[in-house]
């Protein structure tokens, strides 16, 4: 959350679909979230709360080996029929993007020889690996139609960042 705060400077956090860890709800409040005022009567509040205009979804797999048993869908904040329209009530975006960065990163892979044992080594090869997504990976869906198709090329590639305009090629 602090990176998506740091780069991408909001007033208030995405609206989010997460897996059940309670990380993520954690993450929103520090980075995001307000302490109250305090109007003289009381304990003064000390912890931040969030605001009324937060979209955020959890969804619970319950799993018995690999058969899926139930999914339960938990609006943490917001209105639950607005946040469940627009988030729909799935994980795929979330668990597409793990297994690729798992993919990509054998320092997330679980009971592996690279995993990190040091917190600094695995943001540095995270950063590693954002970086190679984002600048030398083309995207299928972010590709563009050629104005005038070959037989040989009918389709651009196009990376995540020249798709937000950071760059012009593929790394």
């Amino acid at each position: 959350m602090g990176q998506i705060k740091r780069h991408a400077p909001l007033d208030q956090p995405p609206a989010l679909a997460t897996d059940g860890l309670g990380a993520y709800r954690e993450a929103m409040l520090f980075e995001w979230g307000k302490v109250p005022e305090y109007h003289g009567r009381g304990r003064p509040p000390i912890l931040p709360i969030p605001e009324e205009d937060w979209k955020y979804l959890q969804i619970v797999k319950t799993r018995s080996g690999s058969k899926l048993i139930s999914v339960i869908s938990k609006v943490i904040y917001g209105d639950p029929d607005e946040v469940k329209d627009l988030l729909g009530e799935n994980t795929a975006y979330v668990e597409r993007t793990h297994l690729t960065s798992r993919q990509m990163n054998g320092r997330l892979v679980r009971k592996t020889l690279s995993f990190s044992k040091e917190l600094y080594l695995l943001e540095a090869a995270s950063a590693l690996e954002d970086a190679l997504y984002n600048f030398t990976r083309p995207v299928r869906t972010l590709r563009v139609e050629l104005e005038e198709p070959t037989k040989q090329a009918r389709w651009r590639p196009r990376t995540p960042a020249m798709a937000d305009g950071l760059t012009d090629h593929v790394s």
